[in-house]
């Protein structure tokens, strides 16, 4: 209680009031800072303390104590905070404006608190029809606010229990959406399926879920879990397996559990089938099942395909049927191959399985586009396609040619949650082209292969310097160490791409040699370095080089044609960070904009993707811009390369601002212009390969701003830590095993 001076007492009391403001809530913890209006109190008491939910117009029940915070000022600080439906007038017409019914906005929310006052949940429940009187609420809009109102019920109940097991607002939807009306039991049965099935739950909030509801720290379910949890992080840094000792290491220093309770985990888990032991030479290593299957599965399938060879075809009969056949290749009706073109060009028609790798300004374009001319000769029916919408759309302007995504050329159907096109629904073709193949996982690459059909070819394109896949295996490079599937490598850098500095530098990057960084010469080059030291110093030079001096010296757009990419996520200069400073420069307007997941999100913000939604057709990586942001209906419109795409609100956690990409996101995208931040800071990121992809982005100009120390240990570290795979492996066991029979 406040005393005659304005001190607090700090008794312990109650506090009932209506919610006037919601000043912060998280999304993720349920803390929030509430302004109260209490029945007695003139001014308006600022409440905090932890609620799954909370909307202005909502009461508010609450046990605890008043504070006077140094920073902050007098604060009720609640131990206990329920949250009830509002009962007045205004409070009723709060509730409903502020977002959290699908369907109802502030617009509409006037209008049903007018006709319906204190009625207006009975009829949004029990006499739904009645709301089709008022003007400008149809069936549809009808249906879209009892949907939502059922559906806010259930997530609140689930949110109430959830909440005081540590997990926020937005997780608890989207447990709901998995789980629907099952979810409390769901969690109560088995917490640690949770890290399983819900993006953005991890192993640590499910394990505290556990231990809540009363699983003992030593139990078997946890060691098991455990277990699959150390083989999920090692796969979401690219492995697809662990070596025995080292996995019984890292399940203990996670758990805190004795060797011979993590070996019992272990045992368990391979004998319900999850995880899979494979013995290679002196290594016992530990699969995720799925994985194990992928990456056995590839080497099946590519020796299948290898199988059926085609008729043999000279050098000589190579060049004249590519003759024959070239008219619209090269302005002359001619194509001039190099010799290792013309070397690639008969073993890919020698192959029905083929590799052609090799960095920029090699020539993989002209090839491909010659061995195409020739398979079109034939009739033969091609499919084009890359891992990412932006690879896909270059591989056609290349080709001239259609290409798709893998996904979309392999058709996800929602209703069953696969591929339309697999082993038994293969595709109708005689040649598969896959560009970009380096960042292609073993899950996609399985899945692409699995859709082949025996009689036709393959042609695996990439270059394997480049930084491997985001998802776990090192697909390509496998391939090609197996030494089982033909590999031509092209090096010869040509004469028009010779006089380009992004390509020259990037081959002497890769070669471990720095880079021509003169910049003396006065008319416009390709290729930039700017010297900056500190942190400051280089956000401010890439904010003014970004914002100012490449659209006026180049005439690029600042958001369209230029991308920032940066080795890390995190720190002053990873693509959080930097993403903030960019959006106050290129979008100031900021109207109508919503914060969700810790980012503001607005019209005109450039977005990208962070995980596959086979839904909406939207994958990892893909870029776009918000369009619309429409506050009645919670919903974001969003334009991916032409494609508008739905979001509800509480999707943005799949989304993050791309103003500012991490290189490995890059992958597989081609900008007009590349901005690369580069300090001694990202010194646990500065490698070799991860700088070569970096600059083999961009198309017209690449420029790096930093410390010249820091480009010296990127180029000097070629320490790639090796995946654990097994691809290798198969492919040179399965050959084995054919030649044998």
């Amino acid at each position: 209680m406040i005393d005659a001076n304005g001190a607090t007492t700090g008794n312990k009391e109650c506090l009932s009031g209506s919610i006037e403001r919601v000043t912060f809530h998280s999304e993720e913890s349920g803390f929030c800072v509430l302004r109260v209006k209490v029945p007695g109190h003139h001014d308006l008491i600022t409440v905090t303390g932890n609620a799954a939910s909370v909307s202005p117009g909502e009461y508010l029940n609450c046990d605890g104590t008043f504070i006077n915070d140094r920073q902050y000022g007098l604060q009720f600080k609640a131990n206990r905070l329920s949250i009830v439906a509002p009962g007045t007038i205004e409070g009723i017409e709060k509730y409903l404006a502020s977002g959290m019914i699908k369907g109802i906005g502030p617009y509409f929310a006037k209008k049903l608190v007018k006709a319906f006052a204190e009625e207006v949940f009975n009829i949004i429940e029990n006499e739904p029809e009645k709301l089709l009187s008022l003007p400008g609420i149809g069936r549809g809009r009808m249906q879209a606010v009892v949907s939502g109102w059922s559906e806010q019920k259930i997530i609140r109940e689930i949110m109430v229990f959830l909440q005081s097991y540590g997990v926020g607002t937005g997780r608890a939807v989207r447990i709901y959406k998995t789980y629907g009306n099952e979810a409390i039991s769901k969690v109560r049965e088995n917490p640690y399926q949770l890290a399983m099935d819900i993006h953005g739950i991890g192993f640590k909030t499910a394990d505290t879920i556990a231990q809540k509801l009363g699983i003992s720290a030593n139990s078997l379910i946890r060691s098991q879990a455990g277990i699959r949890h150390t083989l999920q992080e090692l796969a979401a840094n690219g492995h697809c397996a662990c070596i025995f000792e080292d996995l019984i290491e890292n399940a203990c220093k996670l758990l805190g559990i004795e060797e011979s309770l993590a070996k019992q985990g272990i045992e368990h888990e391979l004998a319900s089938g999850n995880i899979i032991a494979l013995q290679i030479e002196e290594k016992r290593l530990i699969y995720l099942k799925a994985l194990y299957q992928a990456e056995q599965d590839i080497a099946k399938h590519l020796l299948r395909l290898n199988t059926n060879q085609i008729n043999k075809i000279s050098e000589h009969d190579a060049l004249q049927l590519l003759k024959q056949t070239a008219q619209t290749v090269e302005a002359n009706g001619q194509i001039e191959l190099s010799p290792s073109q013309i070397k690639a060009l008969v073993q890919a028609l020698n192959n029905k399985v083929q590799v052609i790798t090799g960095g920029p300004g090699v020539g993989k374009t002209t090839l491909v586009k010659s061995i195409l001319k020739i398979f079109a000769a034939k009739e033969a029916r091609i499919s084009l396609c890359a891992p990412t919408g932006r690879a896909a759309k270059r591989l056609s302007e290349s080709t001239g040619l259609p290409a798709k995504t893998i996904h979309r050329l392999l058709e996800f159907d929602p209703k069953f949650g696969g591929f339309k096109h697999n082993q038994d629904n293969q595709l109708a073709t005689d040649i598969v082209v896959v560009d970009e193949s380096s960042m292609i996982d073993v899950n996609l690459m399985n899945r692409l292969l699995q859709a082949v059909p025996s009689w036709a070819s393959l042609l695996l394109i990439g270059d394997v310097d480049q930084l491997p896949s985001v998802g776990p295996g090192s697909v390509l490079s496998d391939i090609i160490e197996s030494r089982i599937i033909s590999t031509a490598f092209l090096t010869e850098i040509f004469r028009q791409a010779a006089s380009s500095k992004i390509v020259t530098n990037a081959h002497r990057i890769n070669k471990g040699e720095m880079p021509d960084l003169d910049n003396t010469r006065e008319e416009l080059s390709d290729f930039y370095f700017i010297a900056a030291e500190t942190s400051e110093e280089i956000t401010n030079k890439l904010l003014t080089v970004v914002c100012e001096r490449i659209p006026k010296r180049f005439g690029l757009h600042p958001v369209n044609d230029i991308q920032v990419l940066t080795p890390m996520n995190r720190s002053g200069l990873g693509a959080r960070t930097l993403n903030i400073e960019l959006q106050k420069q290129l979008n100031q307007n900021q109207s109508g904009a919503i914060n969700k997941f810790g980012s503001n999100y607005a019209a005109g913000d450039k977005v990208i993707q962070i995980i596959n939604n086979y839904d909406k057709e939207v994958f990892n990586g893909d870029i776009g811009t918000i369009i619309n942001i429409n506050q009645e209906d919670n919903i974001l419109i969003i334009d991916f390369d032409g494609r508008q795409v739905e979001y509800e609100i509480n999707e943005l956690d799949e989304l993050s601002l791309a103003y500012a990409v991490s290189i490995h996101k890059s992958q597989g995208s081609e900008y007009k212009a590349v901005v690369i931040p580069l300090s001694t800071a990202h010194y646990l990121m500065l490698e070799r390969n991860l700088l070569y992809t970096g600059i083999t982005r961009g198309k017209k100009l690449v420029v790096i701003i930093g410390q010249k120390k820091a480009l010296s240990m990127a180029i000097n570290n070629k320490r790639v830590l090796k995946r654990v795979t097994s691809l290798k492996h198969h492919l040179q066991e399965s050959s084995k095993h054919k030649k044998t029979n």
